[in-house]
């Protein structure tokens, strides 16, 4: 996979229709109106291929592979980011819980939750991501 990401400019002159066409209803729904996909069906939560996660609607990087973990709660779950400045944090409060919601900081998408009960041996956190949200490449480091 060629580092096709999409810059700021780029995404900021996208449509809502664009996006519907870029994604698929799935992606869509979970990426752009911030839901979830069912616990255990995602193509990443058993994968432990090497590689480099990002973002599915803009390509940014993500996560590294060497971060991934099984936590058991059937989604994709990462220790920590790629760096610092590829997720955004935000209070989501949505469902009479409170949550915080990371989104891919280049182009806004959903991309699941993070929680402090991850491995206490590293960060201690638990970056619990939606599959759809993610394209793995195997190629990047």
């Amino acid at each position: 996979m060629q580092d096709n990401q999409l810059t700021k400019e780029e995404i900021a002159q996208l449509t809502d229709a664009d996006w519907k066409e870029r994604l698929s209803a799935e992606e869509y729904q979970i990426m752009r109106e911030k839901g979830t996909e069912r616990p255990f069906t995602g193509v990443y939560n058993d994968t432990t291929d090497d590689g480099v996660y990002r973002c599915k609607g803009c390509g940014a990087k993500l996560f590294d592979a060497d971060n991934k973990f099984n936590a058991g709660c059937g989604w994709p779950s990462f220790d920590q980011t790629i760096d610092n400045s590829a997720i955004d944090e935000h209070l989501d409060t949505s469902l009479g819980m409170r949550r915080t919601e990371v989104t891919c900081s280049n182009c806004g998408a959903h991309l699941g939750h993070v929680f402090p009960d991850g491995p206490r041996e590293t960060t201690g956190m638990r970056y619990c991501i939606n599959s759809v949200a993610l394209e793995l490449d195997k190629d990047a480091k």
